[in-house]
């Protein structure tokens, strides 16, 4: 299986399935001497993990007590590789004998096996969500590293299902378990995820990110152009079926006059360009947002085959988040993370 590794210089490979030993990740090219801990790895491993996430969260139970197996001496990065390795405490697999011979609607079950010849049914293996621990982890060295030079990256959810805010409190993002920087929102999304689980059924949202601290210069002019490899790196993640960079498609509906961001002496009036421009940084905050689909796991009867080709239907028990969002906050992190620590090392390669 190829397409399992990230970044150009920060290069990440993540590996492992939900069912397996473990999930983990394989850095290579961090500088060395990057003040690093387990400890600064968990704290974003927590925010991802099964159990967490409030009332939109799977009942599954995994510790994600990080090991860091390599690439580490006297609390710095070595400039060595850095493996790191999550082991599966609470997986399930026999909740999943009975879809061994279905193709779940939503899922990649149908593309994997055609691709591959065979597939793990036991949660989805290298196509499940828990593939994400290890992006999260890898994340957290990338956001180490940035914090180096002043950047910072967080996300947050600006809308669940039909419920939506246009108030950004960054301040009440951690008041409430859905990460919105809007708590009256909050409280709206969290009854309708109750609602929502009654009917058997499941939600998708919209999740902002915003890194700032992003210095100019940052991105290549033509095929690997930052918000393109910022796209390209949330659209990997196997939730998001949408990326939009600033104003995004709203832009299409206005005028050269409004989506021009006005240049200042003291900076930009506006920032529609989501601080990229002509695919470089322009040193304003970098703003994307992503689509998330729904989970795709629902209680309610379903029509599909089995690998017969005859028509079945399907129910899909065992332990499910209603909602990928909050989980999926830390990933957006990660990703976005990600590709500005790669993007950075590549400008510091030539500056």
């Amino acid at each position: 299986m190829a397409g399992n590794t990230f970044g150009s210089v920060f290069r990440v490979t993540t590996w492992g399935e939900s069912h397996g030993t473990a999930v983990g990740a394989t850095i290579d090219g961090c500088p060395p001497g990057l003040p690093l801990t387990p400890q600064d790895i968990q704290a974003e491993l927590d925010r991802r993990r099964p159990g967490k996430g409030g009332p939109a969260a799977s009942p599954r139970k995994e510790p994600d007590a990080v090991e860091i197996l390599s690439g580490l001496f006297e609390g710095k990065t070595t400039g060595t590789p850095i493996a790191l390795a999550i082991f599966n405490k609470d997986a399930h697999s026999k909740s999943y004998d009975n879809l061994k011979d279905i193709f779940r609607p939503g899922h990649g079950d149908i593309s994997y096996l055609a691709k591959y010849g065979l597939r793990d049914h036991r949660g989805g293996g290298r196509a499940s969500a828990r593939e994400t621990a290890g992006r999260v982890a890898a994340g957290a060295v990338a956001k180490k590293l940035l914090s180096l030079h002043g950047i910072t990256v967080r996300a947050y959810t600006v809308a669940l299902g039909e419920i939506s805010t246009g108030k950004r409190n960054l301040a009440e993002i951690n008041d409430n378990p859905l990460f919105c920087p809007d708590n009256e929102a909050a409280v709206k999304m969290i009854t309708h995820i109750e609602a929502v689980r009654k009917e058997g059924d499941t939600l998708g949202g919209i999740v902002e990110i915003l890194a700032t601290g992003c210095p100019p210069g940052l991105g290549e002019p033509v095929f690997e152009k930052l918000d393109a490899a910022l796209a390209g790196a949330l659209m990997s993640i196997g939730a998001v079926k949408g990326v939009e960079i600033g104003a995004g498609f709203s832009a299409a509906e206005m005028r050269g006059s409004e989506n021009n961001d006005v240049i200042l002496p003291e900076g930009f009036a506006s920032n529609n360009s989501g601080g990229i421009l002509a695919g470089i940084s322009n040193g304003d905050a970098i703003v994307a947002r992503v689509a998330v689909k729904p989970i795709p796991s629902i209680s309610r009867e379903q029509q599909t085959i089995n690998l017969a080709h005859e028509p079945v239907t399907v129910s899909i028990g065992g332990r499910h988040d209603i909602s990928a969002i909050p989980r999926i906050i830390p990933v957006c992190e990660a990703m976005v993370a990600l590709t500005l620590a790669d993007h950075l090392l590549r400008q510091k390669a030539i500056a």
